[in-house]
């Protein structure tokens, strides 16, 4: 009894120690009067030196503008419809379809186990997953497959048009070369910005509208590098090669994070499936061992703390295997 005492009064130490350590002692020693002092030291450049170079005030507001206009248009993208999504996935599917192909999965899952002599509550839930869940995970599962094969044909299909307006095409016959001799869904994609442009919209804002149907960086860059040429002019070809250049860079980077977050989350898959994978094993050895726990108060109680503690911990180590950039 003295030593848990003992133990008990050792941690509640350490953790009030702990506490006072984070939130005291920057207050005690001073440590946020000297940031303040620091922050107030190191100033940025005076606003005036931006009119030093007044020749490159027009271009920079055109590419401010640019910017501005992809950042509000991210914004709505983030509240996406499900026929945007729809089209996303490559389906040719349209909105009443989809939600009648729910509904129908959704009552199929809920008669069945009824039918099979389930409960009603048990029945409902798994109706309603595979009803709402089901269709949105395979829809975002094939958005998702489209997306990489976009990416990995996408620096290609740029150094064909950078090979075409080298060698005189205009750019909107070296996007109709693209959509000649590119896998889908590269295709298709570029088709849309041809036929986009043929009925008369501006060849920049046809290439930003690519964003839309494919909500990933590098179409937002091949976007924002055609329509801030198109509005200011340069060399397209050397400003298409750079990206192209970006693109592959950012292929190699995303396959090296993916090569070194694959041990932690090969840990992280060990660790989740382990207690289930045990109690499983427990249950085909010993049932009457394990099973208090989903016929006594105190064992279900237990479960289901265990349960959102298990979620918890999944999502967070999730969170911390996850590299975006």
């Amino acid at each position: 009894m003295k030593l848990q005492t003992f133990a008990i009064a050792f941690m509640s130490a350490i953790t009030l120690g702990g506490l006072a350590w984070v939130f005291l002692y920057p207050l005690l020693s001073g440590e946020k009067q000297a940031e303040k002092r620091r922050a107030s030291i190191a100033r940025t450049e005076p606003v005036a030196r931006r009119f030093d170079r007044t020749q490159q005030r027009s271009r920079r507001e055109q590419v401010e503008n640019s910017l501005r206009e992809i950042e509000e248009r991210a914004k709505k993208a983030q509240k996406q419809q499900i026929a945007t999504r729809i089209t996303q996935a490559g389906l040719s599917w349209t909105k009443q379809q989809f939600i009648i192909g729910s509904a129908v999965l959704g009552v199929f899952f809920l008669v069945a186990p009824l039918m099979a002599g389930v409960g009603l509550v048990p029945a409902a839930l798994l109706g309603l997953s595979a009803g709402f869940g089901l269709p949105r995970w395979v829809l975002n599962y094939l958005k998702k497959r489209r997306e990489k094969k976009f990416l990995d044909a996408l620096p290609d299909a740029v150094d064909i048009i950078v090979r075409g307006i080298k060698a005189g095409l205009p750019l909107f016959d070296s996007l109709k070369v693209v959509v000649a001799d590119a896998p889908e869904p590269i295709k298709s994609e570029f088709r849309a910005i041809v036929e986009t442009q043929s009925i008369g919209m501006p060849l920049g804002e046809a290439c930003q509208r690519l964003y839309d149907r494919m909500p990933l960086p590098e179409a937002n860059f091949f976007g924002i590098v055609i329509a801030i040429q198109t509005k200011s002019g340069g060399n397209l070809s050397e400003a298409l090669a750079n990206l192209s250049k970006v693109l592959r860079d950012r292929k190699k980077m995303k396959a090296k994070i993916q090569a070194m977050s694959m041990e932690a989350k090969a840990s992280a898959a060990i660790i989740g499936s382990l207690p289930p994978a045990v109690m499983m094993m427990v249950y085909i050895m010993s049932p009457d061992y394990i099973s208090l726990l989903w016929t006594h108060p105190t064992g279900r109680l237990m479960m289901a703390g265990c349960v959102v503690w298990m979620t918890m911990g999944i999502l967070v180590m999730k969170k911390m295997i996850n590299f975006d950039f």
